[in-house]
Order: structure tokens, then sequence, then C-alpha cells
């Protein structure tokens, strides 16, 4: 059975030992984000925060839903213990399932419980956290899913955005300019001065959140997928103030409107590639038209930072199915592709049936011509499991050759504004570079030239790892 909601996939949590409920008074400023931060660092459970400081009995705080990889196969309702691999094949398995939502009535949807219109808005009646020291202000939006729409097509776009709280009726954000947030709203509204309805939802159900995070095409309905990955339709409620569609089972959503002549200042933040987003930056800016939300509601964080965490491990396993499919189409031999949490997205591993320099030429062309969230990626054979990082490690270092082995490519408009080794001039002229390192034995060499790697799988005979595999419990040894 899936999850509707935040609150059901908390009793699965709980049953598995993956959530701690904090019941001490905690503080909203800071506090709860150091809470958070160096929960992850130590591969900690997921938090509950049901007590917090100045909020009434019942307002929450949640952080790290879906920050490890034994709570995303949790979500997915699969083994606690199911590999990353696993994981992987499964998610791709069903990501392209459609099954279409489900509509509620008004009065049947619980993020309908209570509703604050117009005057009556005040953001700042929900525990919204700083969460790290130096960010500049609440941020209400972290782990979100944001809905815009397309108003020529109909299309209902979900992403993952931060929003921070200005005033009380005022959000900031900051959408990347490479964002189908931004391509919508630079198409459709600013050209004609037109406001742009906005749902920033907070506690829909873990896989909702995943999908936001997600590369789904443009022109493409993410409620649909989510519905595929969960096995049955999700369900969703119009909003108060405008015609986007929000998962009815939200802890919060806040409505509202981005205005095509305000800017307002957001940032900084501590991102997700694990630093702080430099300074104060002119951020859209949202009027709040309506809050709808449930009883004793849960504002969802996640204590952005070094990895892994909610992010990182979500953006691993969307990015990186993705990613393969779309390399394929691209005529690339791939085997998997995985993208190491610890790498925020920065770097990806690709594995394929034939390398050498053509094949890595073909995959570093995949990735400049699109928009560039990626710059470092490392092709190898398929002897070399993506997976294993240690193996992924060691390929690099004794089959990449450091004068014909390294491609890179300059590009402007597309990059990711957020990588860290960027200086100011670039991340403003969007002005990147990708590199692909070549860790393949030259497809011309002859079988007898290529060294035979010195590993249980490889350099043994058949007979013989079959009688150790065999008589491996007879040995004494536990692994």
């Amino acid at each position: 059975m899936a999850f509707n909601s935040h609150r059901d996939f908390f009793e699965v949590l709980e049953k598995e030992g993956e959530l701690a409920r904090v019941k001490k008074e905690v503080d909203w400023d800071g506090e709860a984000g150091a809470i958070g931060r160096k929960t992850y660092e130590n591969q900690g459970p997921a938090i509950l925060f049901e007590k917090i400081k100045d909020y009434p009995e019942g307002y929450r705080i949640s952080n790290g839903t879906t920050g490890t990889w034994s709570r995303v196969a949790l979500s997915m309702e699969m083994a606690k213990k199911a590999s990353v691999r696993e994981i992987y094949q499964e998610y791709e398995k069903r990501v392209d399932i459609k099954i279409p939502p489900k509509i509620l009535k008004k009065s049947d949807a619980p993020c309908k419980e209570n509703i604050m219109l117009g005057d009556e808005v005040d953001l700042h009646q929900f525990p919204m956290p700083l969460i790290h020291e130096g960010d500049g202000g609440r941020y209400v939006g972290t782990w979100d899913v944001v809905i815009n729409k397309d108003p020529e097509t109909n299309w209902q776009n979900w992403g993952m955005y931060r929003f921070m709280a200005h005033t009380k009726n005022w959000l900031t954000g900051w959408p990347q300019t490479t964002s189908q947030f931004a391509f919508i709203m630079n198409k459709s509204y600013l050209p004609y001065n037109k406001p742009m309805p906005v749902a920033i939802v907070l506690g829909a159900d873990p896989l909702s959140h995943i999908i936001a995070t997600a590369g789904i095409k443009p022109y493409e309905n993410e409620a649909e997928n989510v519905g595929g990955l969960r096995g049955q339709a999700v369900e969703l409620v119009q909003c108060e103030t405008s015609d986007l569609m929000v998962p009815a089972h939200a802890e919060i959503v806040i409505e509202g409107e981005v205005m095509p002549d305000q800017i307002a200042p957001d940032g900084p933040f501590g991102e997700y590639p694990g630093y702080r987003s430099g300074t104060m930056c002119a951020g859209v800016a949202v009027k709040v038209t309506a809050v709808t939300y449930r009883s004793k509601p849960i504002v969802t964080m996640i204590a952005l930072g070094t990895p892994p965490d909610d992010s990182s491990i979500a953006a691993s396993l969307t990015a990186a199915v993705a990613m393969k499919k779309g390399l394929m189409r691209h005529g690339v031999p791939v085997t998997d592709v995985y993208v190491p949490p610890e790498g925020v997205t920065h770097l990806i591993v690709i594995g394929v049936t034939k390398g050498g320099t053509e094949t890595t030429r073909k995959v570093l062309d995949y990735f400049t011509l699109r928009r560039i969230m990626t710059n470092k990626h490392i092709v190898v054979d398929a002897d070399v499991d993506v997976f294993n990082m240690a193996e992924v490690l060691h390929c690099f270092a004794t089959r990449c050759h450091p004068g014909r082995g390294i491609l890179y490519e300059w590009y402007e408009g597309r990059s990711n504004s957020l990588t860290p080794f960027y200086n100011p001039e670039e991340r403003k002229k969007l002005k990147g570079c990708s590199v692909a390192f070549d860790s393949t034995w030259p497809p011309e060499w002859e079988k007898e030239i290529v060294p035979i790697k010195s590993s249980f799988k490889t350099i043994f005979g058949k007979e013989i790892i079959d009688k150790v595999n065999n008589n491996w419990d007879t040995y004494g040894i536990k692994l």
C-alpha cells in the first residue's frame, strides 16, 4: 500500500528504527538545523521535532525523511537493506509508468483542514527554521514540491526550489535560470507582465518529493510519474486561489503569485553542493494569496550541506536514471550510470560496453548540449562496477591516460551557477566547463596487451572461483 502522506511514512520509519522523535523543546533559530546537519553527517535517523520554541503544541518540523538509501528503499516499499543498484533498477522500471492522478473534492482533502486567505495570511504562524548560521532568512521551502503551470498547454510542472520568508505574506525564491520553473515563467508570464500562480507544497508523500527533484522531460506531468512510482494514483486537489493541483494529503500548501515587476533579496543559503551560496541576491518575489494546512502541521526541512542528505540521495537516483536513458538515445553503449551522492551531481560515473576516445567524446557532447548541472564524468569499462567507488577510483587511477584520456569543453549560458569553483564572472554569464575522463582500455589494443585486473572475479579461473564460493561457509570467515 503506497504512502499517501508524510505522516503515513513516519509510522513505517518508526517501526524500522529509522525515526527519532525529539520531545525536548528545540529552537527554530539555528538549533533544529544544527541537529539535522549533525545527524546527516553521522548517518542518523529521520527526525521529528515535536516541540518548537515560540510555537503551540503540535506545530512540528521534520528533517531527513529520505536522507539515506534505506529510507528511500522503504519509501518505495522495498526491503530496508536493498542495495543502491537494486533501488536504481526498481526506480528505472517504475518511473516511466504513467498513472493519472485522482482528483479529490476540497471537502475530502486533509490539506484543507485549515485555510488562511488574503489578509489572514501570516507565514510566521508556522515554525519556519533558520537552518544555518549566516542564512539570509527563515527558509520555509527546502524539501518541498513547487508547482507552476504553462497556460498554453496546461502542463503543470513539479520542481524543488528554495523559498525564504520575506515578510508575513511575501516569499522570495531563487529558481535557477536553467530550471523548468524559470522556462515557464520567462516564456509565458514575464513578457506579458502577468503574475504567475505558484504553489509551494510541504510534507507530501515521500515519492512526490523525490520526483520533484527529477529531470522529467518538459510537458510531462510529474504527478503521473509519482503514480507509477507508487503503484497507485496520487491524490490531488485544486488550490483555493488558482487552478493549480496539489497533493491533497500535504501538510502545508502555500499559494501565491510570482510578481513580474518585483524582486526581493534572497540568500545566502547553505546549498546542496555543500557550501554557502555566496551573498544575498535578487530573487523572485512571491505574494502569498492563501495557505492551507493540516491540523498540527509539520514543516518539512532539509538541513542541506555536505552529503549525504535527502537532496544528494534523491538527485543520485533521479538524475542517474534520466542520464542513462539520454546517453543511450545519444548512441553511447551504456551499461550503468551512477551519480555518487558525495559528488552532489557534479560527478557522474558511466559504464560502457565499448570505450575509447570516440565513446568518451559522445558522453561529453551529451552533457554539454544540455543545461549543465554536472561537470566531471568518468567513463569506465563494463568490468568495473559503477556503484563501487573503490573499483571506480582504481580504474580511474590506472586506465585514464593524463595526456590522451582527458577531454573538456567550455560553454556559456547553460551552466550551474551554484558550482562552487566558478568565479563570480562565470556564474553571472552561466559560463562553465565540463570534462570527461576516458578510463577505458583503448578499443584498438589487441586483447593480449590489455592488462588483466588482479581481482577475485578476474584473475582466477571459473573452476577455482566456484570451488571457493561453494565452500565459503566451511572456511569460518564472516564477511
